[in-house]
Formats: structure tokens, C-alpha cells, sequence
């Protein structure tokens, strides 16, 4: 335990001495789970070393090619790329099986709300490579998501100071009710879009 505790103290020495490049390649290579990156983006705001709105552009940015390097695997490589190197980046079968039952019943609009949603959120780019869902539309709508997330975690990260590490603690309030308005939007753009579907056949 004391080896990987010398290894993340020695990536989190790395982050800091590159400063927003540091969040930004922190959260493309996905070592560490995005919200301490970001919660520790947000300790760096706290000390001075940067500010408040290049830390959430620089997590946004890496955060959002992350998940891009995931679509590409996907779209170009396929379900047998991805069981045989998924677990180099934390992705199990088990995970693409449920990610792409969710992109299937809900369809495009997953890629934003499920990002708010535990588990689904780390796979769910999986079945839009699959689908080969348009590049732009899968960036645009994972942007999106990635903004207020990268947002929230930086500020808390900020309001924790030297007690960043207590993150997971702090975000706790926060977090259940995104997860719930997550689930709101996402019925809502589930009844739209049964609504407009049903119109549309109707006029056929």
C-alpha cells in the first residue's frame, strides 16, 4: 500500500508542477478518478498556483478527451478491441453490456444525463462508438456535461482547501441531487421524444 500511496503523492507532485496541463493530462489518462483530480485543481485555486476558470477549462478539456479516446476505441476497433484492452482503462465487459442496454433504450440523449449517473457514466461512450453516433454530436453533448461537473468539483476543491482530500464527504450533498435531476431530464427527454414519435406516425 505504501508503493501506490508514493505513486499517487508522485502523480499529484506531477499535476501540480504542471499546473492546468497537469489537470488536463491527469484526467485524459484516468489514473485517478476525475473528481479528485478536479477537487485537487481545486486546492491549487485555494494556494495561488492558478486560477479558478483555467482549472475547469483545462479539466473540461481532459476530461473530455478522455472520453473521446474511449468513443474512437470503439468506433474504429469494436467490441473485440475493446474486451481484449478494456481493462487497461477500467473497462469491463460487464460495463459495455450495461452502457449499451442504456444507449439503446434511451438513445442519444444518455451521453449527457448519463454522464451524471454512477457506473454509466464511465462506459457510456462505449456504445456511442459502437453506433458510430456523429463526432460532433457526441462531443458537443459531452461537453456539456463535463462543464458543471468540472465546475462543481473545483469549487469544492477551493472551499476544502488543505482538507481537499475529504472530497468524496463534501461532494456527497451535491452529487444525489444531480444524480436526480439527471434522472428528471432524462425522463423528460424520454416522454419528448415519445411524444414526437407518436406524432409523427400519426400523420403517416
Amino acid at each position: 500500500m505504501s508503493v501506490i500511496s508514493d505513486i499517487v503523492a508522485q502523480l499529484f507532485a506531477w499535476i501540480q508542477g504542471l499546473g492546468y496541463f497537469g489537470i488536463m493530462f491527469g484526467l485524459m489518462v484516468e489514473v485517478i478518478p476525475s473528481e479528485i483530480v478536479l477537487a485537487y485543481g481545486g486546492f491549487l485555486v485555494y494556494s495561488g498556483d492558478i486560477n479558478f476558470w483555467g482549472a475547469v477549462l483545462f479539466g473540461t478539456i481532459g476530461g473530455v478527451v478522455a472520453q473521446l479516446f474511449i468513443y474512437w476505441i470503439s468506433r474504429y476497433g469494436g467490441r473485440p478491441v475493446l474486451k481484449r484492452f478494456g481493462k487497461y482503462i477500467f473497462i469491463k465487459e460487464s460495463h459495455i453490456d450495461h452502457a449499451e442496454t442504456w444507449f439503446n433504450k434511451y438513445g442519444a440523449g444518455i451521453i449527457f444525463t448519463g454522464r451524471f449517473i454512477p457506473v454509466v457514466r464511465h462506459a457510456i461512450s462505449i456504445p456511442a462508438g459502437l453506433a458510430k453516433m456523429p463526432t460532433w454530436r457526441f462531443t458537443l453533448l459531452t461537453t456539456l456535461a463535463v462543464i458543471p461537473w468540472s465546475i462543481l468539483f473545483v469549487f469544492l476543491g477551493y472551499q476544502l482547501g488543505g482538507q481537499w482530500e475529504q472530497i468524496d464527504e463534501k461532494a456527497s450533498p451535491y452529487v444525489m441531487p444531480i444524480i436526480v435531476g439527471a434522472v428528471f431530464v432524462l425522463a423528460v427527454y424520454l416522454i419528448v421524444k415519445a411524444m414526437l414519435t407518436r406524432r409523427r406516425k400519426s400523420r403517416v
